[in-house]
């Protein structure tokens, strides 16, 4: 009668499959807390301007030098500023990156895999 259908093995492999994938969706969810309260650091002018971003790219803070501030530097100041927001989103990108690549090896996909989440 299921012969055409290759017995009840076909279902089995599907439950396994679907386990699998919520696991996974787990897994993401956990990942994303993670990266959402993972902060790092990003610098310009030899440290003169710290930027504070977590590892999802939202700015936590700003450190910078009060030796540059000075009315006639704004300029410098701003781009430092912009320049080290940019160094710690970087940052932070490559730690998103690097945090997929590690949970697509767990998972035994490959390390390069766009995973659509």
């Amino acid at each position: 009668m299921l012969k055409g259908l290759g017995g009840l093995g076909g279902l089995g492999d599907m439950a396994k499959m679907m386990k699998a994938a919520q696991e996974m969706q787990t897994k993401m969810a956990e990942m994303q807390e993670q990266l959402a309260s993972t902060v790092v650091m990003g610098e310009a002018g030899a440290g003169l301007v710290k930027a504070r971003v977590t590892a999802k790219g939202e700015v936590t803070g700003l450190d910078i030098d009060p030796s540059i501030l000075v009315a006639s530097e704004k300029e410098v100041v701003e781009d430092l500023i912009v320049a080290a927001i940019k160094d710690a989103q970087a940052k932070g990108q490559q730690k998103m990156a690097d945090e997929m690549r590690r949970m697509t090896e767990a998972l035994g996909l490959p390390a390069d895999m766009k995973l659509p989440f």
